[in-house]
């Protein structure tokens, strides 16, 4: 099965970012794809409480959906748009993942796990939690004869997600991101592949790219990483840029035959000082 990423960069325009999905899954369909990811907040790149709150409350979050689906039929793709903001609890919403099938119908979704609440010193607090609720579910959806396990940007730091997707039998994680230059250039790789090596899956990594209109610099650099851990395609800055890789199900059972982590995994106790002298 062929796999692509689209790298973005998005704008608070959902009808400005519609036409740059609609040239990718051209460009995709044109290049026999099957499964087309696309970055998180691919629709409309707002952060601004207010924004994200007129957003979901639109007439154009359903217009968007059933845009998305018609690409995804007229295509016959495994669109997946990495996020968007949807309708959550007490006035949040949930940062959502969509997939959707070549018939253009609903697959699945996913609601992003782990949020981003950090206090940086010299800068102002970030606080996502204060626009979006978390989700509490880890999401597994067949891709033809794949199983791809979900996740979102912030996700890649929490190793037990995709440990958990891998007990569930993903053969591909999907971690569509909108990661911030600075944490992009220290991590962003290195996270990635070793989602990758430790799960002995394929990791496929849409990003948001460049100056967005909300102010935020996202840092690019998309990528398609093998179960071994090796770079099999990647791009580094800008807009539009479409990356694709052949998946092979006999990687996946030679890699995880030559490391059998999840058949050597056991349980163990959390006293870590159990052995301790007394």
């Amino acid at each position: 099965m062929k796999i692509a990423a689209l790298q973005m960069c998005s704008s608070m325009s959902s009808d400005e970012n519609l036409k740059t999905i609609a040239d990718g899954c051209a460009r995709a369909a044109n290049d026999d794809v099957r499964y087309l990811q696309l970055p998180e907040m691919a629709v409309m790149f707002a952060e601004d409480h207010q924004q994200l709150k007129s957003w979901v409350n639109s007439s154009a979050l359903n217009q968007t959906l059933d845009e998305l689906a018609r690409l995804a039929d007229a295509h016959s793709l495994y669109l997946h748009v990495g996020s968007m903001a949807y309708p959550g609890p007490d006035g949040k919403c949930f940062n959502r993942s969509f997939l959707f099938g070549p018939d253009g119908k609903i697959v699945s979704t996913y609601d992003k796990i782990h949020l981003f609440d950090a206090d940086i010193a010299g800068d102002a607090p970030y606080r996502e939690s204060d626009n979006f609720a978390p989700g509490e579910h880890a999401v597994l959806a067949s891709v033809d004869d794949f199983q791809l396990g979900f996740s979102i940007c912030y996700d890649m730091r929490f190793p037990a997600l995709y440990g958990a997707l891998r007990q569930a039998g993903a053969d591909i994680m999907a971690v569509p991101a909108a990661f911030t230059v600075p944490t992009g250039r220290a991590h962003w790789e290195t996270l990635l592949r070793a989602r990758a090596i430790e799960t002995g899956s394929y990791v496929i990594a849409a990003a948001q790219s460049g100056l967005h209109a909300n102010g935020r610099r996202t840092y690019g650099h998309s990528l398609i990483v093998s179960p071994w851990g090796e770079l099999i395609s990647a791009c580094t800055e800008g807009e539009g840029l479409l990356i694709s890789a052949l998946l092979d199900r006999k990687v996946i059972k030679e890699t995880r035959m030559r490391v059998p982590t999840l058949a050597n995994a056991r349980d163990f106790s959390l006293s870590v000082n159990h052995n301790a002298a007394q």
